[in-house]
């Protein structure tokens, strides 16, 4: 298995390639700095939200996924994340607005 890149770091570096792609991003809720779990809200320009999870593949690393249940609206998204935070109180959440979210979530996966 190769080594994990700790969740902070990891999610700085989401930040700033948002920030240098032109987007912004926030981070809505902060988990173990450590070992804590990802996920990121990839917006383009403040709709259509696509939830992502960094998860472990069967080959031991690390990968970016699309969530299997995605939220339709605000509402849903709330709840989505209540949900998750409940079951994962470690669990970072990271809100990315980017003009160009497909090619952003491709990039993503550079990141592991």
């Amino acid at each position: 298995m190769e080594p994990r890149v700790v969740s902070s770091l990891l999610v700085g570096a989401l930040l700033r390639r948002a920030d240098s792609q032109g987007g912004f991003g926030a981070v809505l809720a902060k988990g173990d700095p450590t070992a804590g779990a990802v996920l990121v809200i990839l917006l383009e320009r403040g709709t259509g939200p696509r939830c992502f999870e960094r998860l472990l593949q069967p080959d031991g690393r690390y990968g970016w996924e699309e969530s299997r249940q995605q939220p339709t609206d605000a509402e849903d998204l709330r709840d989505f994340l209540a949900r998750r935070r409940k079951f994962d109180p470690d669990l970072w959440v990271v809100e990315l607005d980017i003009a160009s979210a497909e090619r952003f979530a491709a990039e993503m996966k550079s990141l592991g």
